[in-house]
């Protein structure tokens, strides 16, 4: 044996019984009951002890439940002298049981510590509590030498086995989680890597397209220019400034989304700034930060142009302040104008058919909430998402 086996405790899966299923717990609860019922009936009706001593006696076993109590906590954190006190108190009040003339009790005290020393302690330390507590069975019991070797033997075979089947417990509830770690490891790299594959087809297609388009946009742009000045030539020219426009937009928006995809959108909060940045505004952002989803961090994003956009349509050149907040379990943004006060049902639908309907419809499918309505000054929109 190395050293290590000696001074290692049982791994805390195995003396927990959180995993263990309700009927063996039940069960297990259900022995423990009768036989000590069994015990303080046979004890306390002999005829041997007074009213006075029953109470005292009643008192001493609530003690000791405590203490074993005490001591399976102790065990189960790893604290290796708490539990070791804790088990000498007990094997003194097993002394004082036998002292009493309470046998059957001291009897089972004693034979409890040393069973469960050696399930839970290291060995190292389980070795040398047991053989007080057994020996201090053996000092009392009248059955002659041979019964109380093969009881003592019983009782430490007990006490490896349970050890031995409570890291089996362990082992197995370690093997367990991590075959789930695995699984779902391995659905979230199927996951990225389908990502990806719509993010190519993406790219393939529309991106490819867009920028084509952009380049016939500009093209058109500077034949047009070239014309004679007149009215003709200048709404031909207004509406294809404003095609390449929508253009350029739709390109940045699917590179966001691509990049989306892939896992590789910038922060929210870096985005924000980003899309303030030619507006009077202000973006501050307050809790802890930390990584989103991707579906939470494009709603988020969603809602902000949505926001900005309704602003200057609706109030431009109104001043704009953009809250993140990082809250434990969600995340939460508020866009407030202090511009004039507008109806909510204005402002559904804006120019790009993306309107805070459908961004209220986005947020409630991820199980959050989107408020639009007049402020103190102008009108505020309020997200909160689960993240």
């Amino acid at each position: 044996m190395t050293a290590t086996i000696w001074t290692s405790w049982p791994s805390r899966e195995a003396l927990s019984a959180r995993n263990r299923t309700r009927p063996r717990a039940l069960f297990a609860w259900s022995v423990r009951a009768v036989l000590l019922t069994a015990m303080l009936w046979g004890t306390f009706t002999s005829g041997r002890f007074g009213p006075g001593e029953v109470a005292l006696g009643l008192v001493g076993v609530v003690g000791c439940a405590v203490a074993a109590w005490a001591f399976f906590r102790t065990s189960l954190e790893h604290r290796l002298w708490p539990s070791l006190a804790l088990l000498a108190l007990l094997m003194v009040a097993a002394l004082g049981a036998q002292q009493a003339g309470a046998g059957v009790p001291a009897v089972i005290l004693w034979c409890g510590c040393a069973v469960s020393a050696l399930e839970r302690l290291p060995l190292a330390a389980s070795l040398p509590a047991t053989a007080v507590a057994l020996g201090a069975y053996a000092a009392v019991n009248a059955d002659g030498w041979l019964n109380t070797a093969i009881t003592t033997g019983g009782l430490c075979l007990a006490g490896y086995v349970l050890r031995l089947d409570a890291e089996a417990r362990g082992s197995a509830q370690r093997l367990l989680a991590q075959e789930r770690a695995a699984r779902a490891a391995e659905a979230e790299t199927a996951a990225l890597d389908e990502r990806a594959r719509i993010a190519r087809e993406i790219h393939d297609v529309l991106a490819h397209s867009l920028s084509a388009q952009l380049v016939h946009l500009e093209a058109a742009r500077l034949l047009i220019e070239r014309e004679p000045p007149g009215e003709f030539r200048d709404r031909v020219l207004e509406r294809v400034v404003a095609a390449r426009s929508m253009a350029r937009e739709g390109l940045t928006e699917t590179r966001q989304a691509l990049s989306a995809l892939r896992g590789e959108a910038s922060p929210v909060e870096d985005f924000l700034r980003q899309l303030v940045a030619a507006e009077p505004a202000e973006v501050s952002v307050a809790g802890e930060q930390r990584t989103l989803t991707a579906e939470a961090s494009q709603t988020v994003r969603r809602v902000a142009q949505e926001a900005l956009t309704n602003v200057r349509k609706h109030a431009p050149g109104a001043r704009v302040l953009v809250r993140l907040e990082y809250l434990p379990d969600e995340i939460a943004l508020e866009v407030a104008d202090a511009g004039g006060r507008r109806p909510e049902d204005e402002l559904a639908v804006s120019g790009s058919g993306y309107g805070l309907l459908g961004m209220r419809e986005r947020a409630e499918l991820l199980g959050g909430t989107l408020e639009a309505g007049p402020g103190e000054e102008g009108f505020v929109v309020t997200l909160r998402v689960p993240a």
